[in-house]
């Protein structure tokens, strides 16, 4: 295992080792003391989601969660693109990433996790330090000040009816700088 630094502060790139064998492979997904010799912060992780998608072309996000994500797709690749929504220098900062079985994302609490899928018969995996619950801070997922480039036309995605009315990144820095205005 390796991690590499990205553009966005905490957020880690890990190339993971896939062994071939006669009959496919097989990956340590996640182990949590291999990962800390290569500087990933500890995820005490509490629960693991797998999510399967039968097609390409299929979006979601941008959700920032109460959580700290460990996120690597088990079949197929996926497109990932990453906006950080803590307040600081780097909020809006954007990072893209594609994923197969042998890469992961190590992605801190407050920044906003999105993907698309590359490839059909996707599963792809998070492991997450707190209990799922319903908070969170979402982004569209078109706005024109993060410009993703998302790997399919707009019309060839599939997203949800609770991800097309997420607000803008605009919306969301109004919200952040009035929270944090002195009263």
């Amino acid at each position: 295992m390796r991690a590499h630094e990205t553009t966005i502060p905490d957020v880690l790139r890990i190339d993971l080792e896939v062994q071939p064998s006669d009959d496919g492979w097989f990956k340590e997904n996640f182990h949590r003391a291999k990962l800390e010799q290569v500087g990933v912060p500890s995820l005490d992780a509490v629960q693991h989601n797998v999510s399967y998608f039968a097609e390409a072309g299929i979006i979601r996000g941008i959700h920032a969660e109460p959580w700290d994500k460990y996120l690597s797709p088990s079949a197929g690749r996926v497109f990932v693109a990453l906006v950080d929504l803590r307040p600081g220098e780097t909020f809006g900062a954007v990072e893209t990433f594609e994923l197969g079985a042998g890469q992961a994302l190590y992605v801190p609490r407050g920044c906003g996790n999105s993907f698309c899928t590359l490839t059909p018969h996707t599963v792809y995996n998070f492991l997450v330090n707190e209990y799922w619950s319903p908070e969170r801070v979402t982004v569209d997922l078109f706005d024109p000040e993060l410009a993703i480039d998302w790997p399919f036309p707009r019309d060839q995605l599939s997203w949800t009816e609770r991800d097309a009315g997420n607000p803008t990144l605009a919306e969301i820095r109004t919200l952040t700088e009035a929270v944090s205005q002195p009263a």
